[in-house]
């Protein structure tokens, strides 16, 4: 990000590195108000503005990955030094969970020979109804 902010001429804040360190403090998926709502108001007082900025220029630094779901929300999640990997969305409980499958480097790697491109990264989305006892959606 460092280099970014230096290429961008873009001014270092106390307000980014604390929405920062709240973000890799995480261990789940957020959107935007949950990072707002996360805010100790004590020690920083960060408009939405600022948080919303500051996520779009998190993105652009490859830092966090923002993920569109099916209901037109989105959500995001850290992205440094994490591994590509895809989620199942639970439309009943919203759960979401990651996971990654050797066999789709095996279709990315046909692909590209078939189509003879590069390709440099994916999103899959797979939704449907967990078997989570708490989900009001599973099939008991």
């Amino acid at each position: 990000m460092e280099d970014y902010i230096v290429l961008k001429k873009l001014r270092r804040t106390p307000e980014r590195n604390y929405l920062l360190k709240l973000i890799y403090e995480r261990n789940d998926h957020f959107g935007a108000e949950d990072l707002f709502h996360a805010i100790d108001k004590n020690q920083f007082n960060v408009s939405k503005a600022t948080v919303y900025n500051s996520l779009d220029l998190f993105l652009e630094c490859g830092i966090i990955t923002k993920h569109y779901l099916n209901n037109n929300t989105s959500i995001y999640e850290k992205a440094y030094g994490f591994k590509q990997h895809d989620h199942f969305i639970c439309q009943e409980c919203k759960k979401i969970i990651e996971f990654c499958d050797p066999r789709l480097y095996q279709i990315k790697k046909s692909l590209e020979e078939v189509l003879k491109v590069e390709i440099n990264s994916h999103q899959l989305y797979l939704y449907g109804s967990c078997q989570d006892k708490a989900c009001k959606g599973s099939r008991k």
